[in-house]
């Protein structure tokens, strides 16, 4: 062998230490490590385990149209399992660090909007739908299609917007800014704390837990996130023992009973994809199909384009890596959500605090999927996180995703204006699907004033329409006589 194919045989070999499993999460290829991405799946999985408590809670307190309503136990099962096996394969499969469970909001949309109107088997039948058409949608090119008509720009306003988003939403959860209770008699909707000031132990809890994930970033320390949210669950289970507080909210900080429970797998399967045309109204089915699909559609696109931009994973063009393979997996999550009686599933800003803890790849999700598998058996052990300890995540999260504004020309009011109301839109509507539409619909309006209506991409032009239904259904459904 000669010398010259000796060192082109060198350059070409792996790194020392990179394995099979390094180079097909491309791991070091990312910039990233095993112990990053271990972390990372720990970050995300602590800031989002609320949603095994949260959703059997919203989706158990509603009753469908014969008065029946779904077990607590059998929604806990059915909302770790779906999170646990869609997790995973949106890591092995779309290599993003990216987790799922059943989607707020969506949730909430079945629980109060759908199964007043039928049976729970004929309202999780059209979430099956919903995701099936979620797919045909991936299938023909057209999700992707539209995320790639989407200018640069709004991308990186979509990215602030939910930095901004999350961060709300951890205040909230924590309960550092609650709803005013008689807003009527106020113009200010919400408060600090839950009188006007921060009173009780979990709102300390969450304020040194705030500081403590900063000064950590600040510090540059490896696993910031994590240790904050470990550290504080500490201090709060030291707290509750001690105080014995029962304001914690959804999760308590104390050591549980028992720490192993029996799953219960009653709600799996059980869903009729079609039964809903014989309860109500197409016109009706057709809508609230339409409703969960848009606001899936976008939410995801706002997600994945947030999360793999905070990762550093976008192209040259703004691009996500592996786009079609995710889109389709999100999508076959929506429907196996509806399969399970669990709800759409989809995928969770939350990963953003794993990403911000250095996750880059799908292997981050192998530890967060695992851990939802622990969660069915293990579920008392695993919700003694209070929301006020994994909530700073949520914010630390939010400033870092805040910093992509200063990419945006924020003198070119074309793009400068439809930016903002995608920013601003997203947290004071609490909806990553209301940021988008006002941003799609002012980007469209302003370029048209201008005279530029060349150039705007025809699916732009498409999906601005499908939001002006969207934000007007209500008048369209009084039109129609949908009740």
């Amino acid at each position: 062998m000669s010398e010259t194919q000796k060192v082109a045989d060198r350059s070409s070999a792996p790194p020392p230490g990179v394995n099979s499993v390094d180079r097909y999460f491309k791991i070091s290829d990312r910039g990233s490590t095993f112990a990053r991405e271990i972390r990372g799946g720990f970050a995300t999985f602590f800031t989002m385990a609320y949603i095994l408590v949260l959703n059997p809670i919203i989706l158990g307190s509603a009753k469908d149209k014969f008065g029946h309503q779904l077990d607590a136990v059998q929604l806990t099962t059915a909302t770790a399992l779906v999170a646990a096996v869609m997790t995973i394969i949106m890591g092995v499969g779309g290599n993003l660090p990216l987790a799922l469970a059943a989607g707020l909001g969506l949730n909430a949309v079945v629980a109060f909007q759908i199964a007043p109107l039928m049976s729970w088997d004929d309202a999780m039948g059209l979430v099956v739908l919903e995701g099936l058409l979620i797919c045909v949608l991936v299938l023909t090119g057209l999700r992707e299609a539209v995320m790639h008509a989407i200018p640069q720009p709004l991308k990186q306003a979509i990215s602030v917007g939910i930095g901004l988003f999350i961060a709300f939403i951890g205040f909230v959860d924590a309960g550092f800014v609650t709803r005013i209770p008689d807003a009527a008699n106020t113009t200010v909707p919400v408060q600090l704390g839950g009188t006007g000031t921060l009173t009780g132990w979990p709102i300390l809890v969450f304020c040194l837990g705030v500081l403590l994930t900063i000064a950590l970033l600040a510090r540059k320390v490896k696993g910031a996130i994590l240790i904050s949210i470990v550290t504080m669950t500490v201090v709060a289970m030291i707290i509750n023992s001690i105080a014995d507080i029962k304001v914690w909210g959804l999760t308590t900080p104390a050591w549980p009973d028992k720490l192993v429970d029996t799953p219960d797998f009653g709600l799996i399967g059980d869903f009729s994809l079609f039964g809903a045309f014989g309860e109500t109204t197409a016109i009706t089915v057709v809508l609230l199909i339409f409703t969960l699909v848009l606001s899936d559609f976008f939410d995801t696109m706002g997600t994945v384009v947030g999360i793999s931009a905070e990762a550093g994973l976008l192209d040259e063009q703004g691009k996500v890596p592996n786009l079609g393979r995710v889109l389709l997996i999100d999508g076959v999550a929506a429907a196996a959500g509806g399969a399970a009686s669990s709800s759409s599933a989809t995928s969770y800003i939350e990963s953003a605090a794993g990403v911000g803890e250095g996750a880059r790849t799908g292997f981050s999700n192998l530890v967060t999927g695992g851990m939802f598998a622990l969660a069915l058996f293990l579920t008392p052990l695993l919700t003694i996180v209070p929301l006020q300890a994994a909530a700073p995540a949520l914010v630390a999260v939010g400033f870092l995703m805040m910093t992509q504004v200063k990419h945006i020309d924020w003198d070119k009011y074309e793009i400068a204006i439809p930016a903002f109301l995608t920013i601003a839109v997203m947290p004071f509507t609490y909806s990553i699907t209301n940021g988008i539409g006002a941003g799609f619909v002012a980007y469209v309006v302003i370029k048209t004033v201008l005279g530029k209506a060349k150039e705007i991409h025809w699916l732009l032009w498409g999906t601005s329409v499908l939001f002006l239904v969207y934000f007007a259904i209500n008048p369209i459904e009084q039109i129609l006589g949908v009740k």
